[in-house]
Parts: C-alpha cells; sequence; structure tokens
C-alpha cells in the first residue's frame, strides 16, 4: 500500500486507523455504562440523558465540533483546566479521536443498549438470588451474551470514526501530518487541480476498511453466538 499511496496519502490512512481505534477503545466503556443503565435501571432525567446521548446523531456535525472546541479548546472551561495538567485537545490528534468518539458514541451505545434489552432479566435474577453481586451477575452472565452486540457497536463506532468530518476539522482543523485524517484528506485533495486521483484511491481505501472491518464483525459475532449459545 505504501507504493500505491504517495506520503501524505498514507499518512493520512495511518492518522485515521489510530483516531479510529483510540476512539472506538475510548468510547467502549463509557458506552456499555450508558448502555446499561437506560436499558436496566430507572432514574430520574432518564430521558434527557438518552436524548443527550443522541444528540450528536441529530445536531449538524459542525455544531457539535464548535461545541467541542468551546468546552475543550485551551481556553473553553474544561481545556484550560486541561492545559494546566499538560493536556491538550484542539488542533491535536487527540482532539480528533475525541471528536469521533463523541460522534460514534451514540451508535456503540444503541447497539449495546439493544443486546442488553434482549437478555431476559430472570437470567440475571437467578444469578443475583445465588448471592452474586450486581457487578459479577454483569460480567458472568451479562456480558457474555452481549458480546455480539458489543462488537457490532464497537465496529460501528471505528467504521463512524474512520469516517467522521464534521466535528473533526471544525474542532481540530485540517493540519497535514497532524490531525489531517482520511475525510479531509480526501476533501483537500478534491480541492486541487488535478487531485481527483489521490482522492479517488483514498475512497478506494476507506471502502476496503469499512467491508473488511465488517467482514470480521460478522464472522466474530457469529462465532461468538455459537459460543454463547452452546453449539
Amino acid at each position: 500500500m505504501t507504493d500505491w499511496l504517495g506520503p501524505e496519502e498514507w499518512a493520512a490512512v495511518a492518522l485515521s486507523l489510530k483516531v479510529a481505534f483510540w476512539a472506538t477503545l475510548g468510547a467502549l466503556g463509557p458506552g456499555i455504562f450508558v448502555a446499561y443503565a437506560l436499558a436496566r435501571w430507572s432514574f430520574p432525567g432518564k430521558q434527557l440523558v438518552n436524548g443527550l446521548v443522541h444528540l450528536p446523531l441529530i445536531l449538524p456535525p459542525v455544531a457539535t465540533g464548535y461545541l467541542l472546541l468551546m468546552a475543550f479548546g485551551t481556553q473553553g472551561g474544561f481545556g484550560s483546566f486541561l492545559k494546566e495538567l499538560g493536556i491538550v485537545f484542539a488542533f491535536r490528534w487527540t482532539g480528533a479521536a475525541l471528536a469521533a468518539a463523541v460522534m460514534a458514541f451514540p451508535l456503540l451505545v444503541r447497539a449495546v443498549r439493544l443486546s442488553i434489552e434482549a437478555v431476559d432479566p430472570k437470567l440475571e435474577q437467578a444469578a443475583s438470588t445465588l448471592g452474586a453481586s450486581r457487578i459479577w451477575v454483569f460480567l458472568t452472565v451479562t456480558m457474555p451474551l452481549i458480546l455480539p452486540g458489543i462488537l457490532a457497536g464497537a465496529v460501528l463506532a471505528f467504521a463512524k470514526a474512520m469516517g467522521e468530518f464534521g466535528a473533526t476539522i471544525t474542532f481540530v482543523s485540517n493540519i497535514p501530518g497532524q490531525t489531517r485524517t482520511l475525510p479531509s484528506a480526501i476533501y483537500s485533495f478534491l480541492q486541487v487541480p488535478g487531485g481527483e486521483t489521490a482522492a479517488l484511491r483514498l475512497v478506494m481505501v476507506s471502502v476496503f476498511v469499512a467491508m473488511a472491518a465488517l467482514l470480521l464483525s460478522e464472522f466474530i459475532g457469529r462465532y461468538l453466538a455459537r459460543r454463547v449459545g452452546g453449539e
């Protein structure tokens, strides 16, 4: 691939994979927790939380990026505090990962929540009556049953992170070698004369990565389903 792609194109592909990986990994833990809370718990403001979780799907991505800039920019409320700790998100690849994680979060939560809701609560209750704690019930009963859903959510999150453009370019700009991800590179190549060929190559890479992720997800999902089902 390094011979087929130029240095700038390869840098965009490598950065996108890096950003998508860390965005998915960072969203996974909070996503499972929020999905479980929405599926199993009753608490004041539950619908508000559900609305906030899905807000990035409704808002224009540019608006989400602007809100991230206001919150996590070096002059923002959280950003100025984090800057004192040596943590900077704005105009860094870490900011691209944060933006991608925020945009992918609703897809991850929805997939995991549907899997949790499909688990018979009586199975969890039976384990609780035997003296198991709530955490132990989740780890030993619920988690194995929802693994296919977690995988599906993770793949959706990874694909969304790979293709995220609006929030990312608003929050971290389009800096070659630093924040220029695959979608940003495609956009940049289309803005210059003769850049259509390079843009097409990157589009083909995007299709290949997305299809490979989906096929891998399907294979692992079926394998886990057979293991859980005892086949």
